[in-house]
This record gives C-alpha cells, structure tokens and sequence, in this order.
C-alpha cells in the first residue's frame, strides 16, 4: 500500500493497531503516523513503533489518505471541528468509536470527504482481532481494498449494514471483556484445585482459544462442538448441567443486550 495511515489519539485501541501494521509487509512503519497531546505517551509511542508522531492532530490531516480518529467518542466533535479545513483531498476518515454514526460523520467532515465506520476490537494487538465496516460512502475498489488490507492486517473484518453495528459492539468491541472473566474464573477454579496460578491461567486460556479455533475451522456448530465433548454420565455434563441451573447462557444474553442497548444511548 502506498496510502499513509494516520492515527488522531494513541491510547490502547489506536497503539494496538499501529503494532500491527508497522509489522506488516503490507503497511510498514513507514506509511503511518498519529498525532498524541500527552508528551509522555508521544514519546513512547515514537519510541516504541519507530514512527512519526506530531502533537497536533492537524499534522495528521494534512498527511494521512486514512485518518483514524482513535480517541474518546465524547471528543469527537472537537477533533473533526479542529482537522476539518485540513484534510487533504480524496482522504477518508475512519471513525473507530463506539456510538459515532455516519450521519454524525457526515455532519462534522468537509463536504466531500468521505467517511467510514468500523468496529475493531484489542485482540488486534496480537493480529487476532475482529472489526467490522460499515460503508455508507461510495468507495473505488481500490479504497475499499486499502481498507480491507488494514483491518485485516489486525486480524478478521467483515462489512456489516450500520443497523448491526451495536450489535457488533455486544459480540466482539466488548466480548473480550467477558471472555477475559471467564478465563479469570477458570484459573481461580484450578488454583482452588491445586494448581499454581500462572499454569491455571495457561491452561485456561489456551482452552479458551482452541475451542475458538474449533468454531471458526470446522464449520461445525457451537452446540453439537459441545455435545462432542460430553460423555454419558462423565464430568463435562456434569459441570454443562450446573452452569445451566445457574443461568450461564441467559447472563451473556442478558449482559450482551445490556451492551447492546448502552451503544445505542451512545450514538450520536
């Protein structure tokens, strides 16, 4: 890609993608830059990633094709106010902010500028993560393919209609929250078994992923994965029948919807 990728905040979600695409043959270190106002962090993200990090998030938009607008959705509107004039033309502005909707985009870009929701999440620090995109602009194959080649650089993207978008952020923006409770809630289990924490945390963890592997490379449903597993009168469904009596399912539904639901509150 020859495009510049520019990152407008450095906080976990924005330093998470810039790992990955200063790593990739596709992007290198050399085709991103991001603007932070905090100078400590400024430094360490120069340090740490080799790039060129301004001060000022007009820096980044006179620069980048692809501005990814990685800060605070509540400083949203000031930042897009702040660059508006200065965006070069043909660029495009990624917001990655849960509750931004393009109509909100629309509204705060310069007419013309064309604007793009996605949904990562932080497992794109370790090349595992999930994004979804949302186009409402009509992008050239070639811009849709540059975007593509970024999000998949931080692991699997899929393009969704914007209606689904707070359902996104329910199944993976904030999944790995839960999921990082349950692999805690594993380990402890094992340490009250015996077995020393950092081991229990491997254990449960490496489950976690295979299991997850199992899904996406099999094809095989979730639910008959499940079955496979437990045998007739044997440990599995023993610890399935308890987590049904306690309501496993229903409180990740429930949790979910909750999710769900404050995303929707959220947009603006």
């Amino acid at each position: 890609m020859d495009k510049i990728i520019g990152f407008i905040g450095t906080g976990n979600m924005g330093q998470a993608m810039i790992s990955k695409l200063v790593q990739s043959s596709a992007v290198g270190k050399d085709r991103v830059v991001a603007s932070e106002i905090a100078k400590p962090l400024r430094e360490v993200v120069r340090e740490k990633y080799g790039i060129k990090v301004f001060e000022n998030a007009v820096d980044v938009a006179k620069e980048a094709d692809y501005i990814v607008l990685s800060v605070k959705p509540n400083v949203y509107e000031i930042v897009l106010k702040d660059i508006k004039d200065h965006v070069k033309e043909g660029a495009t502005v990624i917001s990655i902010g849960a509750g931004i909707s393009s109509k909100f985009l629309k509204e705060n870009v310069r007419e013309g500028v064309k604007y793009l929701k996605v949904m990562p999440n932080t497992p794109a620090m370790v090349g595992e993560g999930m994004s979804a995109v949302s186009v409402e602009c009509d992008f050239s194959k070639e811009e849709m393919d540059d975007i593509l080649s970024i999000f998949n650089t931080l692991g699997k993207t899929e393009i969704v209609s914007e209606k689904l978008m707070d359902a996104v952020t329910a199944v993976s923006g904030s999944s790995p929250a839960y999921v990082y409770m349950m692999i805690e809630a594993m380990a402890d289990a094992a340490v009250l078994e015996g077995m020393h924490r950092h081991q229990a945390y491997t254990f449960a963890a490496q489950a976690v992923m295979g299991s997850a592997k199992m899904v996406l490379e099999t094809g095989i449903h979730p639910g008959a994965l499940k079955d496979n597993v437990c045998s007739p009168g044997g440990t599995t469904i023993e610890a399935v029948s308890v987590l049904e009596n306690k309501g496993f399912r229903s409180a990740i539904i429930e949790a979910m919807r909750a999710c769900a639901k404050k995303s929707k509150e959220m947009s603006k």
